[in-house]
């Protein structure tokens, strides 16, 4: 074709998604087995009716109750279209020409591509003899350049978690100019006591962002739509990047109608966790 493709794109790998017929279960981007309960459908019915209307920019009242509950400021939080839209904004807010992103291997595939996408070098630290995160192997793969370091946790494929004095002494050993983005998409089947609380860890570290998503455990997958906690500086970077009114309206009350239903959330998660348990190799 005539009109010039980016050279770089070239070592980006094409998107490609086996099963991809309607009635397929993709086990391989790991979707939930359960609908969105019904009170979720009735509310994504009630809000398409204004489906004519632009949703709120920044999610405001989503944010609001996210704030409520998590007990942390709402300028702390930013909403958007899945969490894995937010790896990108956080790529594209805090890295430049020259700078690294750095992230495990294999840990969720989107991490590298973003960052060839954005222009920036990904540099991939393999996984330890138990499939968990090397993190004294990532400290020393750390350079000047480095300006985003990812963790998955529970890691996305292999399950495993890193636990808390860990991940705690891996923190305090990283320059403050890193942003460590924790994400924790599957955080709701955590059941080690040991894994420690993303968002807790990031109150007084303003270097960490933690990541979370409704497409897991509330069973949205198809709706699209997560959240960033981090410092105000990083939520406010992130508004800078994001695409305006990507979170749609009906996500939106997807979300909204998903949190004031904790119970059944927990209830779908805790039967994920035992068919887990039960499916375990021995």
């Amino acid at each position: 074709m005539g009109v010039a493709i980016r050279a770089d794109l070239a070592s980006v790998p094409d998107y490609n998604i086996p099963g991809t017929a309607p009635d397929a279960v993709l086990l391989n981007s790991n979707e939930g087995p359960l609908p969105p309960p019904p009170a979720v459908v009735e509310a994504v019915t009630r809000a398409a009716v204004e489906g004519h209307r632009y949703p709120q920019w920044f999610s405001d009242t989503l944010v609001a109750r996210l704030a409520a509950d998590l007990a942390v400021p709402g300028e702390r939080i930013a909403v958007g279209c899945g969490s894995v839209s937010l790896c990108r904004d956080l790529i594209q807010a805090f890295c430049g020409p020259g700078d690294e992103v750095l992230c495990a291997r294999r840990s969720f595939d989107a991490y590298p591509i973003f960052a060839r996408v954005a222009g920036v070098r990904a540099r991939t630290v393999p996984l330890d003899a138990g499939h968990r995160h090397d993190l004294e192997a990532m400290l020393a793969a750390v350079t000047p350049a480095t300006r985003v370091v990812f963790v998955c946790n529970p890691n996305n494929p292999t399950g495993t978690a890193v636990r808390g004095r860990e991940l705690r002494a891996f923190l305090d050993r990283l320059p403050d100019r890193i942003l460590v983005v924790l994400d924790e998409a599957y955080r709701e089947f955590v059941d080690d006591p040991d894994v420690p609380d993303g968002v807790e860890l990031a109150r007084n570290r303003p270097n960490v962002a933690v990541l979370r998503t409704f497409s897991k455990a509330y069973g949205l997958a198809g709706v699209r739509i997560g959240y960033c906690v981090a410092a105000p500086a990083v939520v406010s970077a992130v508004h800078k990047v994001s695409v305006p009114f990507a979170v749609s309206r009906l996500a939106q009350a997807a979300a909204l109608a998903a949190l004031d239903r904790p119970e059944e959330v927990r209830s779908r998660s805790a039967a994920i966790v035992r068919e887990r348990q039960r499916y375990r190799p021995c």
